[in-house]
């Protein structure tokens, strides 16, 4: 038997030690204790014989602070130490934590003099470093188990290690997306006034531009309405009024100044307030012409462009700015705003426009206030012949991406693109899913013996007998997949995702493996995530993982894109012209790789069984290639059936083309996750904190727990 592990851990006073988490495995404590204000050493062995016995709160806070350690070296790649240096990492104060700059500073320097504080974007922990090593010693003695509020007033407890470094990998700097202009301060604040005044939020309904509160944001037509359930304009149907009029002098003006070269006939007035955003898109092609400027009135706000290749830029928009977009930028990028309270902002440069890099030494958080947009547009009149053909909805001859405008037709669209999909395919599905993913068992077996946890969304049940030790239920959407669950032993039921019939505060752990990003709308998804915290006790933890945006991270391809084995022989040559639809019947398309398991209640059985690739043309959303890059986040992801799938007998799905008899064709409906936005999304909870957000294979994860 191997000899037990020693590990020397700096303890602070225990009067600050409070709400603390699960233990590291296979360690226990022995301490010598000194006096109450100096530092403490304590020795791990397994024999618990102690000079001093520690109370509970004692032990719980060892346990935590070891675990912060195992977790860093673990997922984030860093490192600490046991002796005392001049630089600390402190768990729980980071950006991602919505701590600010200047909150945390105020904290660290009462215990000396901050040489540099980096915080990294959207993580929860950030790295301090003292102008000497006895400054470090006293920040560690004495803020460790520190509480603090952040803010938005949730009570946060700082956890800090030794490091023997503060650094981060800062990200290279970007440019802007080619064609995108950002004029600042292009009208004075007494128009800025006379604007926001302009428009009426609360006239009569009977008038045709009569506001309307969308899921994101309240939202007003002048000149032509905006029609959202096919993202295109009536041509041929003008509102009355046509612009207001003081937008006429304006736009004259910046005519003759160079700013923009043609005059808008159509206006989108919206506004956001805090926490509000709006879905990444493309503005339609085919309804509007190449130019498209956004003046953004009464707040700042950072505003999120990403390429199809994965490059996401994040810019800031300053109050009284205008947006410009032409060319590239307007046909390829989406742009949108990020639903979340709180925005990353360059710290020395204020209100400042411009790209918010990845320089950590001067990053902070940024509090929303209540921003509207005015959006100018001119309605195009003969179709697009822009240069991005394969983007382009009028020479691509498709129809364009729709996404669903309320509860009900998000329920809809997951009702036949999801459940009755999964009901379906359950048995190829199956026999597909067989082999755990290393992160997600080191999850499962690090938490105590004993611990109740629940699978939502089980699929299968892959997870459900990983630990042993462990009492595990599960539950999915699926009847189908629930009985599969069922024939291997597993306490398995069926439920919706968003009405858990389990009691609120019960689970010492959940996990969510592939099945938010299954919900078509973003309250829908964050709804799932309040759902999982509303099972767990305080001190509990969820593990969340959806599918991302990026199969290529960091120069390196996810397994999804390198187990393409489609062969080269039978590649066909696409040209520029080729429809999706096209595609789809020239290639037969494989099956996705994701543990994708369903959640929303259905609403009807399941009518058409023979859906096929040539019958999915009114679902006015992209079908994805498989084992391709994303370049849409609301996409549907082809699986093709494979028929009778033999009990127990493992099922090559992922042969080369012409392997076998081309059976039905089903599509289920996917919103991949760009990087930042499943953190985003949960910063939205209340009494929650994120441990570690991370991305693997693929997939982009968060370990969140409830405070």
């Amino acid at each position: 038997m191997a000899a037990p592990r020693r590990v020397d851990v700096l303890v602070p006073s225990a009067a600050s030690w409070d709400r603390v988490g699960e233990a590291a495995e296979g360690e226990s404590t022995r301490v010598v204790r000194t006096q109450p204000e100096s530092r403490r050493s304590i020795a791990m062995d397994s024999n618990h014989q102690s000079n001093y016995k520690l109370s509970k709160t004692e032990k719980k806070f060892l346990r935590k602070q070891i675990k912060a350690r195992h977790t860093l070296l673990r997922h984030e790649g860093i490192e600490t130490v046991s002796y005392a240096t001049q630089s600390l990492i402190v768990a729980n104060g980071g950006l991602g934590n919505r701590v600010s700059r200047n909150q945390l500073l105020q904290v660290l320097e009462k215990c000396g003099l901050v040489d540099a504080l980096l915080m990294p974007p959207n993580k929860p922990y950030s790295f301090v470093r003292y102008k000497t090593v006895e400054e470090s010693k006293k920040a560690y003695d004495t803020l460790n188990g520190k509480e603090i509020v952040d803010d938005l007033g949730q009570k946060i407890i700082l956890y800090l290690n030794f490091v023997e470094k503060a650094q981060w990998k800062e990200l290279g700097l970007q440019a802007l997306p080619p064609g995108l202009m950002v004029i600042e301060e292009i009208i004075s604040s007494e128009d800025e006034k006379m604007l926001l005044e302009s428009v009426n939020w609360t006239e009569d309904t009977d008038n045709q531009n009569f506001q309307k509160s969308l899921k994101h944001r309240t939202v007003k037509h002048f000149g032509y309405e905006f029609h959202y359930e096919n993202n295109h304009v009536d041509k041929d149907k003008p509102l009355p009024g046509g612009l207001p009029d003081i937008c006429d002098s304006i736009l004259e003006k910046w005519l003759k100044e160079g700013f923009i070269k043609h005059k808008p006939d159509q206006l989108t007035v919206n506004q956001y307030e805090p926490g509000h955003g709006i879905p990444a898109h493309v503005d339609t092609h085919s309804a509007f012409e190449d130019e498209i400027v956004s003046l953004s009135l009464g707040a700042e706000i950072v505003m999120d462009f990403k390429h199809p290749g994965g490059v996401t830029v994040p810019i800031m928009l300053p109050c009284r700015s205008l947006l410009v977009m032409t060319g590239e930028s307007r046909y390829l990028w989406t742009h949108g705003i990020t639903p979340r309270k709180f925005d990353t902002v360059q710290a020395s440069r204020g209100h400042k426009s411009g790209i918010i890099t990845g320089d950590v030494e001067d990053l902070t958080l940024s509090k929303r206030g209540i921003r509207t947009s005015f959006t100018f547009r001119k309605v195009r009149q003969t179709p697009c012949n822009c240069s991005y053909p394969l983007v382009c909805d009028s020479q691509m001859k498709e129809t364009p991406t729709s996404f669903p405008e309320s509860d009900k037709e998000a329920s809809q669209l997951e009702q036949e693109y999801v459940h009755q999909v999964y009901e379906e395919i359950a048995r190829h599905f199956s026999s597909t899913r067989h082999t755990p993913w290393p992160h997600i068992v080191e999850f499962l077996k690090a938490l105590p013996s004993g611990s109740l946890v629940a699978d939502i969304g089980c699929g299968n049940g892959k997870y459900l007998g990983i630990n042993k030790e462990l009492y595990m239920i599960g539950c999915d959407h699926s009847q189908n997949l629930v009985d599969i669950c069922r024939e291997k032993h597993y306490q398995a039921f069926v439920c919706d995702a968003l009405a858990v019939p389990i009691r609120s505060g019960s689970c010492d752990a959940c996990i969510s493996i592939a099945v938010i990003h299954h919900f078509a709308t973003a309250e829908r998804r964050v709804a799932a995530l309040q759902e999982l915290v509303r099972l767990l006790r305080p001190g509990g933890k969820a593990l969340i993982y959806v599918w991302a945006m990026e199969q290529e991270y960091n120069k390196k391809k996810s397994k999804y894109l390198r187990e393409n084995r489609i062969s080269q022989g039978k590649k066909e040559e696409i040209s520029s012209d080729t429809s999706v639809q096209e595609l789809l019947v020239k290639q037969m398309p494989d099956v996705g790789n994701q543990d994708s398991a369903p959640s929303v209640p259905s609403i009807n059985d399941f009518q058409d069984r023979g859906c096929n690739s040539r019958e999915v043309t009114n679902s006015k959303l992209p079908i994805h290639t498989n084992r391709t890059s994303f370049h849409s986040q609301d996409v549907l992801v082809p699986w093709h059936l494979k028929e009778n799938p033999g009990k127990g007998k493992p099922i090559e799905p992922f042969g080369p083309l012409g392997s076998h008899d081309p059976g039905p064709v089903f599509h289920r409906y996917y919103h991949v996750f760009c990087e930042g936005e499943m953190e985003a999304a949960c910063q939205t909870l209340s009494n929650i904190s994120i441990l570690q957000s991370y991305y693997d294979q693929g997939n982009w994860c968060v370990i969140l727990q409830k405070v």
